[in-house]
């Protein structure tokens, strides 16, 4: 029987026949700090519990776990692992994509790892495999605080500018506006590399034509290389808006701005026109966050030679079970994987976890504005960041764990289900 409510609550049986602990109850947590989250606590009768997170569409998500995933995990017989939960959940349709099915799956893939590790009483890297580095270099992203917070999209609609006013790390803003003065911040600050996205607007205008003005964007790469010169690395966002030719004339354009990569120029499911677009520029590109669950679109990617980097989403791609497969794969062809951040902080401690447990982890992006915001205001235990390095958290898990005070306010959304 499934019981669900909006209640937290204490639901405790005994372990199956094997003597494994069993998962007896799953919760999701979502919190307007920000509307795209989505928190999943899996609970077990040893009275234990695994975190995992997803990102957008929380509503979608959450109704999803509650009422198909629920239902399959409630009547599986066999000890819970995240192997064999990645196979139950894996469903007859969606599986190559990103939709609430996939996001759903990879939250609970996240929490069985985390309570996995906890069981072990071990940090999460160490679990699978690592570390094969103590510590990875970072970039900032320069989202400010609202970013992506209004909807459940990637557009300027939602970027948020404005509605951090007073607040610290508007970096959205900053780079629009005062770019070199930004980069010089981030350097002061111990960060080497940032990425921002000055090309956005006019693709949005203009659906990517080739024709049309790259003038606002060319003064903010200018202006940033001007300032600090070549002492930071500088990672450009281009959020799949641009047909083939304006991406060809845009790369031919950046040239002389010596840039870390070229993030997302096309669309990640265009394998033949990303290869076209490698063809023509010597800047890296880098690809894949969007691309969804399944094995299939990163070895189309990788098999046409069409990507220079892999960046990897685990709550958007399965988890990390499906992760550990797309680093295995990338590795083959000597391509490395740069985790995903800019979502929550269960995700970056995850991801951090990950990419220094993998042997081809090259870079974790981060956002000091989500960091050192809301990140602090709903949870403790995040890696360590110093002098633009991070750290994972060494205690047993992925080390992230939510504040008793976040999880009492009347503003977090609960909701149960008990088998």
């Amino acid at each position: 029987m499934i019981e669900s409510d909006q209640m937290t609550g204490t639901h405790v049986r005994q372990g199956g026949e094997s003597g494994m602990p069993r998962i007896t109850a799953v919760e999701t947590i979502r919190t307007p700090l920000q509307p795209n989250v989505t928190l999943v606590v899996l609970h077990d009768d040893a009275g234990q519990s695994g975190l995992g997170e997803t990102f957008y569409g929380s509503s979608s998500v959450e109704a999803y776990i509650h009422d198909v995933a629920v239902p399959l995990l409630a009547g599986n017989k066999a000890p819970t692992s995240p192997s064999s939960t990645s196979r139950l959940l894996s469903g007859y349709v969606g599986y190559s994509g990103s939709g609430s099915e996939i996001r759903g799956n990879s939250a609970i893939d996240i929490a069985l790892w985390d309570l996995l590790a906890k069981r072990a009483s071990m940090p999460l890297r160490e679990l699978l495999g690592g570390p094969t580095r103590e510590r990875i270099s970072t970039y900032n992203t320069c989202a400010g605080n609202d970013y992506v917070n209004a909807q459940s999209r990637q557009s300027s609609t939602n970027w948020g500018i404005g509605s951090g006013a007073g607040k610290r790390y508007e970096d959205l803003e900053a780079f629009l506006t005062r770019p070199g003065e930004l980069a010089k911040e981030l350097l002061d600050e111990g960060y080497t590399g940032m990425k921002v996205w000055p090309f956005d607007l006019a693709a949005e205008a203009s659906s990517g034509d080739h024709k049309t003005s790259l003038d606002f964007g060319l003064r903010v790469l200018g202006e940033i290389r001007d300032t600090v010169g070549d002492a930071i690395d500088l990672y450009l966002e281009l959020h799949s808006l641009w047909t083939l030719r304006g991406a060809e004339r845009l790369v031919r354009a950046l040239d002389s701005f010596d840039l870390a990569w070229v993030e997302d120029p096309l669309r990640a499911d265009h394998a033949h026109a990303l290869h076209s677009l490698k063809q023509s520029t010597s800047i890296p590109i880098a690809v894949g966050e969007s691309i969804g669950g399944g094995l299939s679109p990163y070895r189309s990617l990788l098999e046409s030679r069409s990507i220079d980097i892999a960046i990897v989403d685990l709550g958007w791609s399965g988890g990390i079970t499906a992760g550990l497969k797309s680093a295995s794969i990338a590795e083959q062809y000597g391509i490395p994987i740069a985790p995903h951040d800019c979502t929550g902080p269960v995700s970056l401690a995850v991801a951090t976890h990950f990419v220094t447990s993998i042997p081809n982890g090259y870079v974790q992006e981060v956002s000091r504005a989500f960091y050192h915001g809301w990140y602090q205001d709903i949870a403790s235990g995040l890696p360590e960041i110093t002098d633009g390095w991070i750290t994972p958290a060494a205690s047993p898990g992925h080390g992230v764990v939510l504040l008793d005070e976040f999880l009492a306010s009347t503003s977090t959304i609960r909701r149960i289900s008990h088998f």
